[in-house]
């Protein structure tokens, strides 16, 4: 596999690795947006939050949580960014699933997750739901 994520996990590649445990590995993204932009990366090579098992989903997300709370100890932000690219056209380059931890600052000049995509839909929010509830209506 010519995994770059999958490398580092079996340490065939050097990263600045800040926490490890069995489900996931954390380490600072090479081409930080912030101070401490961090990415956990479950151990299993899965390419997105569709093919992480259910009996994964906890392993992962606890180190999410562990990640932040490192992150928030150790910089002291004013807060976070916390997100997932899924597909090419959200912005993921690397098809291994990874959950970005990114410390905010005031000042920072960051929006919210709202900024990624500006195209409000042309139907209802109820129309919507209808096809979410009934996909074959």
């Amino acid at each position: 596999m010519d995994c770059i994520f999958c490398k580092i996990i079996n340490k065939e590649i050097p990263a600045n690795i800040i926490l490890e445990d069995e489900s996931a590995l954390v380490m600072l993204d090479i081409n930080p947006r912030s101070r401490g932009h961090a990415i956990v990366l479950p151990k299993t090579h899965i390419q997105n939050i569709l093919e992480l098992a259910d009996k994964d989903i906890e392993g992962v997300f606890k180190m999410v949580k562990k990640a932040t709370g490192l992150l928030d100890k150790s910089l002291k932000p004013d807060g976070f960014t916390i997100g997932i690219n899924h597909g090419k056209v959200s912005g993921q380059t690397v098809a291994h699933l990874h959950i970005h931890v990114m410390p905010r600052w005031y000042s920072d000049g960051g929006g919210s997750i709202h900024s990624a995509v500006n195209n409000p839909p042309k139907e209802s929010i109820q129309e919507t739901a209808v096809k979410i509830l009934n996909p074959k209506s």
